[in-house]
């Protein structure tokens, strides 16, 4: 059988790491080039965004999407990891303010927009060649790097303390484990992130993902491929389609001159990604326009395709 290709939407279970997972579907697909968009802590359950056979190639192209989040933020208690996993029995939560839904917004405001977020001391971020969790199961104390992130929405959607409910909407990169530390920070009880679901990544969404059983229900009843949506239908870039005798060419990442475009789909502006689609309607490179498509003449031989990558 022909290896899978495109994209699938996958709910990840509570307690698994995301390369668990993935690794099962290799075993349940038969097939090993199978990657993803962005990966959840093993305790988070929720959407990953799966790339299959030549759709790893557009991995890249899929991971700057928003996402969406709801969690559960406990406060009174500091956990070293952000999380319940750094929780001990042993601890002793601290006295939890009787905070109203308005005292809660005003903080959850503080975190609205762009801002600057630390990564979390228990993290795979690298600092001086090494990756943060070691560095911190050594005890070792290191300056947290900061990124540029935005909450783009914080939404309270439940209050039963010592426990609130948010809903989140952010940019890529966002720690959430770390915005729970920061919230608990800034009432002063200390906080941590005691359940985490991702419900949307860009336009795919929780609800229509497949757990790890039901593709495997999919794969033994023959019906897998009806629910992996094709590289066409995901890249949703301006296009250029090249006539028949030009598609040879393309994976050889020959430059593709005016007269081998036969049709051409949306307008596009210099240094835009555009993708480059074969006699057949098949997408089988990425690249970024070298003009903006109202300068296109048959006069002019510049190079308007420069390949960012191609899908063989």
């Amino acid at each position: 059988m022909a290896p899978y290709s495109g994209i699938l939407l996958c709910e990840k279970s509570y307690g698994i790491s995301s390369h668990k997972t993935i690794n099962q579907l290799r075993q349940i697909m038969g097939q090993k080039k199978i990657g993803h968009t962005g990966t959840l802590d093993p305790r988070a359950t929720g959407l990953l965004v799966l790339c299959l056979g030549r759709a790893t190639k557009i991995a890249q192209f899929l991971s700057d999407f928003d996402k969406s989040y709801d969690a559960t933020v406990r406060l009174g208690q500091s956990s070293p990891t952000y999380d319940s996993e750094g929780i001990s029995p042993d601890d002793k939560p601290q006295p939890v303010p009787d905070l109203s839904e308005n005292d809660i917004n005003e903080i959850l405001d503080k975190f609205r927009g762009r801002i600057k977020q630390k990564v979390p001391p228990f993290s795979a971020v690298k600092v001086n060649g090494e990756k943060l969790y070691k560095l911190a199961r050594r005890g070792e104390n290191v300056e947290l790097p900061e990124k540029d992130i935005e909450i783009k929405n914080i939404e309270l959607v439940g209050i039963k303390l010592p426990e609130i409910n948010l809903r989140i909407d952010c940019s890529k990169g966002t720690y959430i484990r770390t915005l729970a530390h920061d919230i608990g920070c800034e009432i002063g009880c200390g906080a941590y992130l005691s359940a985490l679901v991702r419900t949307r990544i860009g336009p795919y969404k929780l609800e229509d993902a497949l757990s790890v059983n039901q593709i495997k229900h999919y794969r033994d009843a023959g019906k897998l491929k009806g629910q992996i949506r094709p590289i066409e239908s995901v890249l949703q870039f301006p296009w250029l389609k090249v006539h028949e005798e030009f598609s040879p060419h393309i994976l050889t990442g020959r430059p593709p001159r005016l007269k081998d475009i036969s049709e051409m789909g949306g307008s596009f502006e210099v240094d835009e990604l555009i993708s480059l689609k074969d006699h057949n309607d098949m997408i089988v490179a990425v690249g970024r326009a070298g003009m903006d498509s109202g300068q296109l003449n048959e006069e002019d031989n510049r190079d308007f395709f420069k390949y960012v990558r191609v899908l063989n």
